[in-house]
């Protein structure tokens, strides 16, 4: 029985989800070195703020990130790609933070020509959090 092999979809956007859980700088250096041994290269940032006006930083910083890692060039299809991918893991978590703080990570991981990115944050209201997940995929 040969053993089943996920494809480039879905280790792209398995490795961006285990780079956004990452606790701190020291896990995520980790997991960067066992993606890296699995061919794939990965990169996380963090942010906060109101959710409305970090929408555009966020995706910036996710291009920054996977730019300043190596995982893309400057080429418009490859930071089109990330920020693609960004925009679509904010918009699947948008109805629950619109007006609300966010704070979290974001996880970004490309395996061939696959990027995923994942969005991970708290959505805080008072002393009350509500945790939210986002996650977006492209091909260039």
């Amino acid at each position: 029985m040969s053993e089943h092999i996920p494809s480039g979809s879905k280790r792209a956007a398995s490795a961006a989800i285990r780079m956004a859980l990452t606790e701190d700088r020291s896990q995520e250096s980790l997991m960067r070195d066992q993606l890296s041994a699995e061919g794939i290269h990965a990169a996380a940032v963090d942010f906060g703020g109101e959710f409305i006006s970090s929408v555009s930083r966020m995706i910036e910083r996710a291009v920054v990130a996977a730019k300043r890692e190596g995982l893309i060039s400057s080429t418009h299809a490859e930071e089109g790609a990330v920020a693609g991918a960004a925009r679509e893991a904010l918009s699947q978590i948008m109805n629950k933070a619109i007006g609300l703080n966010v704070g979290g990570k974001i996880g970004i991981a490309r395996f061939e020509d696959h990027v995923g990115v994942c969005i991970y944050f708290g959505i805080g209201l008072l002393h009350l959090n509500e945790i939210a997940i986002g996650l977006g995929h492209r091909v260039f």
